[in-house]
């Protein structure tokens, strides 16, 4: 079984690579190659993100699905199926996806929720929320300067 797994993480490791270099085509195929082979949330979860990337967020939600179904205490999916519905213009539906990524128990970077209902809250003219997310986000990680970007665009606007 250790040498199932091993292969997989290879196979998931060079999918990864091409992810990076913008093959999205090749990094999908890999992707779904090691999840063939031993699947894993974290695998599901990248080949949404690239799913994801040509546009295609259905598929990469139903892929998040899958990732949750295997590991229901992994955050990434569920900040990932809120930031494609975001995408998709889906702010209520995505405020809960986001809210389960908050409390996941495997998560980071765990900043990423609150940025993503920031722009939900951005979106809806909830402009106090937004500044409390950002804030909520900027206590988890005080060197990720998009949310201070964010802040400041949104006090000026108040202005």
């Amino acid at each position: 079984m250790e040498d199932v797994k091993r292969s997989a993480e290879e196979i998931f490791q060079k999918a990864y690579e091409y992810h990076m270099i913008g093959d999205l085509d090749k990094a999908i195929e890999l992707y779904k190659k090691s999840v063939d082979i031993y699947p894993t949330a974290v695998a599901y979860t990248f080949m949404g993100w690239a799913h994801s990337m040509k546009g295609d967020y259905q598929t990469a939600i139903e892929l998040c699905l899958k990732a949750i179904e295997l590991d229901p205490d992994f955050g990434n999916p569920y900040n990932d199926i809120g930031s494609y519905l975001i995408a998709l213009g889906m702010y209520d539906e995505a405020v809960f996806w986001l809210k389960k990524a908050i409390v996941a128990k495997n998560y980071e970077p765990r900043h990423y929720p609150h940025i993503n209902l920031a722009r939900v809250y951005l979106a809806k003219g909830m402009y106090k929320e937004a500044l409390w997310e950002l804030e909520n986000a900027i206590r988890l990680a005080p060197d990720y300067k998009p949310a201070y970007i964010l802040k400041h665009k949104i006090l000026a606007m108040l202005n």
